[in-house]
């Protein structure tokens, strides 16, 4: 279960990033997060320290998308603190699965004893 999540979540998190960037017009960078998706099984070091950089900048754009759009929502007087809630937890969830990313997965206790 554990390997799937570490897999599972840093794809989720580079496809909500590729649909971010596709949904503001950014189609090459869309299509690199999308196509990145494919380098989560790979257990070789330089795949997941690119993931972990484009998610750790992933991240970063979260949280510059948050402070865009909060400065346009306080400028034309409609309410922007849920806003930032859900672009912060998405930031928080993208920068976890960068943390995720790459990371070794132990055998369970249960494969170390049927050996």
């Amino acid at each position: 279960m554990r390997s799937v999540l570490r897999m599972l979540l840093p794809a989720l998190a580079l496809l909500l990033l590729a649909a971010h960037f596709f949904r503001g017009g950014l189609f090459p960078l869309a299509a690199i997060s999308f196509g990145l998706v494919a380098l989560v099984p790979v257990s070789r070091p330089w795949a997941s320290s690119l993931l972990r950089a484009t998610l750790t900048l992933g991240s970063i754009e979260w949280l510059r998308t948050a402070w865009v759009l909060s400065e346009r929502r306080a400028l034309a007087g409609e309410p922007y603190a849920r806003m930032l809630l859900i672009l912060g937890a998405v930031a928080a969830f993208t920068l976890f699965a960068a943390w995720l990313a790459g990371r070794p997965v132990r055998e369970s206790r249960l494969a170390r004893r049927s050996v």
